[in-house]
Protein backbone atom coordinates (compact mmCIF):
# COMPACT_ATOMS: atom_id res chain seq x y z
CA UNK A 1 0.00 0.00 0.00
CA UNK A 2 1.28 3.46 -0.88
CA UNK A 3 0.96 6.60 1.22
CA UNK A 4 0.29 9.92 -0.45
CA UNK A 5 2.30 12.72 1.18
CA UNK A 6 1.24 16.32 0.67
CA UNK A 7 1.93 19.79 2.02
CA UNK A 8 -1.13 21.86 2.89
CA UNK A 9 -0.82 25.59 3.55
CA UNK A 10 -3.74 27.27 5.30
CA UNK A 11 -5.25 28.37 8.60
CA UNK A 12 -6.43 26.42 11.62
CA UNK A 13 -10.21 26.40 11.19
CA UNK A 14 -10.98 24.84 14.58
CA UNK A 15 -9.74 24.75 18.13
CA UNK A 16 -7.20 22.06 18.95
CA UNK A 17 -8.55 18.90 20.55
CA UNK A 18 -6.04 16.98 22.67
CA UNK A 19 -6.90 13.54 24.03
CA UNK A 20 -5.38 10.26 25.15
CA UNK A 21 -5.71 7.14 23.03
CA UNK A 22 -4.43 4.13 24.95
CA UNK A 23 -0.89 5.03 26.00
CA UNK A 24 -0.53 7.72 23.31
CA UNK A 25 -1.82 11.24 22.87
CA UNK A 26 -3.23 12.90 19.78
CA UNK A 27 -4.02 16.49 18.83
CA UNK A 28 -6.66 17.01 16.15
CA UNK A 29 -7.65 20.14 14.26
CA UNK A 30 -9.31 21.19 11.03
CA UNK A 31 -7.16 23.00 8.47
CA UNK A 32 -8.65 25.26 5.77
CA UNK A 33 -6.67 25.98 2.62
CA UNK A 34 -8.02 28.58 0.20
CA UNK A 35 -7.17 29.26 -3.40
CA UNK A 36 -7.12 33.01 -4.07
CA UNK A 37 -7.62 35.06 -7.17
CA UNK A 38 -7.26 38.72 -7.99
CA UNK A 39 -10.37 40.49 -9.24
CA UNK A 40 -10.34 43.15 -12.00
CA UNK A 41 -10.56 45.91 -9.36
CA UNK A 42 -7.32 44.66 -7.76
CA UNK A 43 -8.92 43.11 -4.68
CA UNK A 44 -8.52 39.44 -3.79
CA UNK A 45 -11.10 36.78 -3.07
CA UNK A 46 -10.92 33.28 -1.62
CA UNK A 47 -12.48 30.39 -3.51
CA UNK A 48 -12.19 26.59 -3.67
CA UNK A 49 -11.59 25.95 0.03
CA UNK A 50 -10.09 22.57 0.95
CA UNK A 51 -10.80 21.37 4.49
CA UNK A 52 -8.50 18.73 5.95
CA UNK A 53 -8.94 16.97 9.31
CA UNK A 54 -5.40 16.76 10.73
CA UNK A 55 -4.19 14.40 13.46
CA UNK A 56 -0.83 14.86 15.20
CA UNK A 57 0.72 11.99 17.16
CA UNK A 58 3.83 11.24 19.18
CA UNK A 59 6.43 14.02 19.49
CA UNK A 60 4.31 16.39 17.41
CA UNK A 61 1.61 16.62 20.11
CA UNK A 62 3.58 18.77 22.55
CA UNK A 63 4.78 21.34 20.02
CA UNK A 64 1.44 21.75 18.26
CA UNK A 65 -0.55 21.98 21.50
CA UNK A 66 1.81 24.61 22.96
CA UNK A 67 2.23 26.69 19.82
CA UNK A 68 -0.91 26.91 17.72
CA UNK A 69 -4.53 27.99 18.06
CA UNK A 70 -7.58 28.57 15.88
CA UNK A 71 -6.95 31.10 13.12
CA UNK A 72 -3.18 30.65 13.01
CA UNK A 73 -1.53 30.37 9.57
CA UNK A 74 0.20 26.98 9.33
CA UNK A 75 1.97 24.58 7.00
CA UNK A 76 1.24 20.88 7.52
CA UNK A 77 2.99 17.92 5.90
CA UNK A 78 1.78 14.34 6.14
CA UNK A 79 0.07 11.36 4.58
CA UNK A 80 -3.41 12.07 3.30
CA UNK A 81 -6.46 9.94 2.55
CA UNK A 82 -10.24 10.23 2.23
CA UNK A 83 -12.76 8.62 4.55
CA UNK A 84 -16.38 7.98 3.62
CA UNK A 85 -19.17 7.64 6.14
CA UNK A 86 -22.92 8.05 6.53
CA UNK A 87 -24.33 10.60 9.00
CA UNK A 88 -27.06 9.78 11.52
CA UNK A 89 -29.49 11.37 9.04
CA UNK A 90 -28.40 8.91 6.33
CA UNK A 91 -26.40 11.43 4.30
CA UNK A 92 -23.19 10.05 2.76
CA UNK A 93 -20.12 12.22 3.43
CA UNK A 94 -16.47 12.19 2.41
CA UNK A 95 -13.73 13.89 4.43
CA UNK A 96 -10.04 14.41 3.73
CA UNK A 97 -7.79 13.36 6.60
CA UNK A 98 -4.07 13.85 7.20
CA UNK A 99 -1.75 12.15 9.66
CA UNK A 100 0.78 14.94 10.05
CA UNK A 101 4.50 14.31 10.20
CA UNK A 102 5.31 18.05 10.57
CA UNK A 103 3.27 21.13 11.42
CA UNK A 104 4.50 24.66 11.88
CA UNK A 105 3.52 28.31 11.66
CA UNK A 106 3.55 29.88 8.21
CA UNK A 107 6.18 32.58 8.71
CA UNK A 108 4.96 34.43 5.64
CA UNK A 109 2.01 35.59 7.75
CA UNK A 110 3.24 35.52 11.35
CA UNK A 111 6.30 35.63 13.59
CA UNK A 112 7.31 32.73 15.80
CA UNK A 113 10.21 32.13 18.14
CA UNK A 114 11.43 28.54 18.24
CA UNK A 115 11.70 27.02 21.69
CA UNK A 116 13.32 23.59 21.70
CA UNK A 117 11.83 20.80 23.74
CA UNK A 118 14.13 19.66 26.52
CA UNK A 119 14.01 16.03 25.38
CA UNK A 120 12.12 15.72 22.07
CA UNK A 121 12.43 11.93 22.12
CA UNK A 122 9.97 11.73 25.01
CA UNK A 123 6.51 13.31 24.67
CA UNK A 124 5.62 15.59 27.57
CA UNK A 125 2.46 14.76 29.56
CA UNK A 126 -0.46 17.10 28.99
CA UNK A 127 -0.87 19.50 31.89
CA UNK A 128 -3.77 21.67 30.78
CA UNK A 129 -3.80 24.93 28.81
CA UNK A 130 -0.44 26.11 27.57
CA UNK A 131 0.84 29.35 26.11
CA UNK A 132 0.81 29.93 22.36
CA UNK A 133 3.79 30.83 20.19
CA UNK A 134 3.65 34.38 18.96
CA UNK A 135 1.17 35.58 21.59
CA UNK A 136 1.74 37.92 24.54
CA UNK A 137 1.19 35.30 27.26
CA UNK A 138 4.14 33.23 26.04
CA UNK A 139 7.40 33.39 27.97
CA UNK A 140 10.39 34.40 25.82
CA UNK A 141 12.56 31.41 24.89
CA UNK A 142 15.81 30.94 26.78
CA UNK A 143 19.02 31.11 24.80
CA UNK A 144 19.44 27.45 23.93
CA UNK A 145 22.47 27.82 21.65
CA UNK A 146 25.51 26.12 23.20
CA UNK A 147 28.43 28.50 23.80
CA UNK A 148 30.68 26.70 21.31
CA UNK A 149 28.07 27.25 18.57
CA UNK A 150 27.26 30.88 19.44
CA UNK A 151 30.24 32.46 17.67
CA UNK A 152 28.14 33.72 14.75
CA UNK A 153 29.23 31.03 12.27
CA UNK A 154 26.58 29.24 10.27
CA UNK A 155 27.28 25.85 8.82
CA UNK A 156 25.37 22.83 7.62
CA UNK A 157 27.30 20.28 9.66
CA UNK A 158 26.31 18.37 12.73
CA UNK A 159 26.56 19.94 16.20
CA UNK A 160 30.19 19.92 17.33
CA UNK A 161 31.48 19.33 13.79
CA UNK A 162 34.01 21.91 12.64
CA UNK A 163 33.37 23.82 9.43
CA UNK A 164 36.17 23.57 6.87
CA UNK A 165 37.42 27.17 6.28
CA UNK A 166 38.66 26.16 2.80
CA UNK A 167 35.21 24.94 1.74
CA UNK A 168 33.64 27.10 -0.97
CA UNK A 169 30.02 27.36 -2.10
CA UNK A 170 29.15 25.26 -5.15
CA UNK A 171 28.80 28.40 -7.26
CA UNK A 172 32.42 29.50 -6.58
Amino acid sequence: MFDTYVTVIGNLASDLTRRSVGTSEVVNFRLASNARRQLPDGSWEDYHTLFVNVSCWDRLVTGVAASLKKGDPVIAVGSIHTREYVTNEGVPKTVVEMRASSVGPNLRFCVAGPQRLSNPAEPQPYSGPQSHAGYPDREPPEDDVPEDEADGRYDDGYPGEETDPERQPLSA
